[in-house]
């Protein structure tokens, strides 16, 4: 056996020395699988019972959405929708026309304040003309609507019980009488039908007295597009006499109420016709108190018809205000909150007990 183990070492050797670059290269081969064979023992490792995959990348969550409580528009971010609401009075005798600053406003209430001559509330949010007027007294009834809204209230005096109630501590009130230098009156036009104000100054005097922010009960809202089936394109809205009347020919490009009053187009000076998304019509009652003289006060504690006006379509139900500081709501036949689409809502209370009404087609 050591023969033959010494007869094959001889034949290497021999072979070897005259294959020197084969030797060379096989010495070589088995290094390397050596080396390979090193490496996957001690660098392999079994895989692990539970060991946690490899997270996929999260999908992205999409920017959020932030919508107006006034209006149910976009706006840009979640401040935007706690902005301060300002109510301002604002003059509709003929005298006054057209006004400034009507057609941003977010919603408008409209009422008789005297002698048949109607006058608006309007609320402004996140839309801030820099005219607006002319700005007048207020009444009672206008103080009902605005109290929910935790409003700064612009006004220019008011009736004795209009002023008793806002001037009481609870309400923000901005009267002129007392806030000067945040109005001015206009040289184009006479007394009393001239006092204007604007967002710059108001906005300054609504921040030096801590009014930053509203918050109050939204309506519901939703996306408006133009009924496939239209049943009310045209509104006529009796409120006194012909100059107080107002009328409304629906736009299906704009999914607006084009309004009109006394005959003639209700302009806007600055931004011409007005043109609400919905217009909502409430049968009130009328009545006649004594104040500072008689006045007209309107009923808006109870309950009473309404109409709402979108997309060219009626929806005929109810309005429902339980007492001042409670939110008006208006509800379908069935009882349920009626959704307004997203836009400027302009609301009329009729004097249903003394001829006041609507029709449509």
């Amino acid at each position: 056996m050591r023969a033959l183990h010494q007869s094959f070492v001889a034949r290497l050797r021999a072979w070897t020395k005259l294959h020197h670059t084969a030797t060379f290269a096989l010495a070589a081969a088995g290094v390397l699988l050596a080396t390979a064979i090193v490496v996957v023992v001690f660098m392999f490792k079994p895989p692990q019972a539970g060991a946690p995959k490899v997270a996929a990348s999260p999908t992205p969550k999409p920017a959020p959405v932030y919508y107006s409580p006034l209006t149910g528009e976009k706006i840009p971010d979640q401040a935007s929708s706690q902005q301060a609401v300002t109510g301002i009075m604002i003059e509709n005798s003929p005298d006054a026309r057209p006004q400034s600053g009507i057609k941003p406003a977010g919603v408008v209430f409209e009422a008789i304040a005297e002698g048949g001559i109607t006058r608006f509330l309007a609320l402004y949010q996140n839309d801030k003309p820099q005219l607006v007027g002319p700005v007048r007294s207020v009444r009672l009834h206008y103080v009902d609507w605005v109290a929910p809204f935790q409003a700064s209230v612009a006004h220019i005096g008011g009736s004795k019980f209009a002023l008793d109630e806002v001037r009481n501590g609870t309400y923000r009130d901005i009267d002129q009488f007392f806030n000067a230098p945040s109005y001015w009156r206009a040289t184009d036009r006479y007394a009393p039908h001239n006092v204007y104000t604007s967002f710059e100054r108001l906005d300054a005097l609504n921040q030096k007295k801590g009014y930053t922010n509203s918050v109050f009960t939204a309506w519901p809202r939703k996306d408006g597009a133009p009924a496939k089936t239209p049943n009310a394109t045209v509104i006529d809205v009796k409120m006194s006499g012909i100059p107080y009347n107002s009328h409304y020919q629906y736009d299906a490009t704009s999914n607006t109420y084009l309004r009109s009053q006394g005959g003639a187009q209700h302009l806007d000076r600055e931004a011409g016709q007005v043109a609400p998304t919905n217009v909502i019509v409430l049968d009130t009652v009328m009545t006649k108190v004594f104040e500072d003289g008689y006045r007209e006060q309107i009923t808006t504690i109870g309950s009473g018809r309404a109409r709402v006006f979108q997309n060219g379509t009626v929806t005929e139900g109810t309005w429902t205000k339980k007492d001042r500081g409670s939110q008006i709501s208006f509800t379908d036949a069935d009882g349920k909150e009626i959704p307004l689409s997203r836009g400027q809502t302009w609301i009329s209370a009729v004097p249903a007990n003394q001829g006041g009404g609507v029709t449509w087609k």
